[in-house]
């Protein structure tokens, strides 16, 4: 027999411990969170109308609706940014419609953001702007692209949030656009959600408290692909392949605990379309559309060493059916094995320690980190800097779209394709 599941129950305030870290105990449900209090307005602009910042079915990402839970009557949208006016005006509608109207009644839609900044009026001016367009549109330097320098000119005080990945440019530009943002000195946070998890804090709280070393990670993400009917994420063309736009989140989980990795050392191998054993039986779009070069590969396997010696590991597998995703992490340390299953929908710590061969079962209720995103950034706008952590810089994550792309370039090498 194990031991016995230890259900971790926390109803403390939203806090700070005395060193500064996140609080793997802290209320992160937004229903347990005290209402927020009256005040002075608080202007955000949002970047984008699709189902990142307004929702969607498939999943729990939904900006717009933890900023209104964070600022309550004090949010006021200043301006939605969309190149589809029909678009945005469907999403405001909606919100039009609901009890937060008066965040939104008065919402200018703009095409672009060089549109607001030349057309805004000066009380207008945001505290945060919310970035949630395509990737494809940020994280490059070329005009048209650089949203992230268009805001940081004009509104040289603004927090920044920006989801993942960072751009599917070239990296050397993001990774520009990653010192540009700390020399100008904005507070920007990046949506790696994940690092935000009680269970993910609670594993590194054990490394660190018992000063130890981190040997190896394994990544493991299996996903369920045959309700997967966005033509553009079949076609690396448009979404960079699955390992940049999906396993991003894995990769990410990886370099926290693992640390910098020399990109030198990344390996991969893939398992393609028009190889026999990556038949698949149910995807759901006309895939002979998609240019042959530019379909997705359906397994990856990458390893890679850490700069500290430690080796790291991922396998990403588009294989599933139905809708569950199988997602796993192992972090290794002298005498401990920490493995986060999945972190997407009930995260689940399974820890073993020396002086027990059994796990221990460590699981928190009502933990939300989309939320704890959102509110440490509100609250370092509010607060200055430091008041909560941001967990996410654009610098930390420019470095883990750099490994996603050296792992898609190591594995392309290695494709053998077929005689003609």
């Amino acid at each position: 027999m194990g031991s016995p599941e230890l259900l971790v129950w926390a109803w403390l305030p939203l806090s700070i411990t005395s060193s500064g870290e996140f609080d793997p105990h802290a209320v992160t449900a937004m229903d347990k969170q005290t209402p927020p209090k009256p005040g002075d307005d608080f202007n955000v602009v949002i970047v984008g109308a699709g189902n990142i910042n307004f929702g969607s079915d498939e999943g729990p990402w939904n900006h717009s609706f933890r900023l209104e839970h964070k600022l309550g009557p004090r949010l006021k949208v200043v301006a939605l940014i969309d190149p589809s006016a029909a678009r945005a005006d469907a999403a405001l509608q909606i919100k039009r419609d609901s009890f937060v109207l008066s965040a939104y009644k008065d919402t200018i839609v703009y095409p672009t953001m060089k549109d607001f900044i030349d057309k805004h009026k000066p009380e207008h001016a945001p505290r945060a702007i919310w970035v949630g367009s395509p990737p494809a549109f940020r994280g490059r330097e070329e005009q048209g692209r650089d949203v992230e320098k268009q805001i940081i000119d004009a509104f040289p005080n603004v927090g920044i949030f920006i989801e993942k990945p960072v751009s599917t440019g070239p990296v050397d530009q993001a990774l520009n656009v990653a010192k540009r943002l700390v020399d100008a000195g904005n507070i920007v946070s990046v949506g790696y959600m994940l690092r935000y998890l009680k269970v993910v804090q609670k594993m590194k709280a054990i490394i660190e408290e018992n000063n130890l070393k981190v040997m190896a990670t394994n990544a493991r993400y299996v996903m369920a692909y045959e309700h997967t009917a966005n033509f553009h994420w079949w076609d690396k063309a448009q979404s960079c392949g699955p390992i940049v736009e999906q396993a991003t989140h894995f990769c990410d989980l990886s370099r926290y605990f693992g640390g910098e990795v020399d990109l030198s050392t990344v390996m991969a191998h893939s398992l393609e379309h028009f190889e026999p054993a990556g038949q698949l039986a149910k995807v759901p779009i006309a895939e002979d559309k998609i240019t042959p070069d530019q379909r997705i590969p359906r397994i990856t396997c990458a390893s890679w060493k850490y700069e500290s010696g430690a080796v790291g590991s991922l396998t990403h597998a588009v294989a599933l059916h139905g809708f569950n995703y199988a997602t796993e992490l192992d972090v290794i340390c002298d005498g401990y094995s920490l493995r986060l299953v999945d972190p997407y929908n009930a995260p689940v710590l399974y820890l073993r320690r020396p002086g027990d061969d059994h796990e221990e079962v460590i699981r928190y209720q009502n933990d939300d980190p989309f939320f704890s995103e959102v509110a440490n950034l509100i609250d370092n706008i509010e607060k200055g800097p430091g008041s909560a952590p941001i967990l996410s810089s654009y610098e930390d994550a420019a470095m883990t779209y750099a490994l996603t792309w050296a792992i898609r370039e190591a594995s392309e090498r290695n494709i053998k394709k077929p005689a003609a």
